[in-house]
């Protein structure tokens, strides 16, 4: 899948997570922001992608910094999350060994 669609799906479940951790509506959130509904439905959906002042406006009515916003790693789903752990595997990017210790204990 192309980077740029991963980046704006992504960014928009957080930004749903995130509305919805705040007991925030669609409609409540878009009208913070200073967008229609149906944008931030968009936005959300990972269909558009945020200007940066849209984004400086999210933030702002989330309260939240932005590598708070940007922190979706545990919204990957699960065959990301393999290739991402093979790929790192295979290349050597982690300390096979100690993969090998943590995996053992928890299985």
């Amino acid at each position: 899948m192309d980077n740029n669609i991963d980046i704006k799906k992504l960014l928009g479940r957080r930004i749903k997570e995130l509305r919805t951790k705040k007991g925030l509506t669609q409609e409540k959130l878009a009208e913070l922001v200073g967008v229609g509904e149906r944008n931030l439905s968009k936005i959300e959906c990972g269909n558009n992608f945020v200007t940066s002042e849209t984004l400086t406006n999210i933030l702002n009515a989330l309260e939240v910094e932005p590598d708070e916003l940007f922190h979706f790693q545990h919204l990957k789903n699960i065959e990301e999350l393999k290739t991402e752990l093979i790929d790192a595997i295979t290349n050597e990017k982690v300390d096979i060994k100690l993969l090998y210790h943590f995996y053992n204990s928890i299985k």
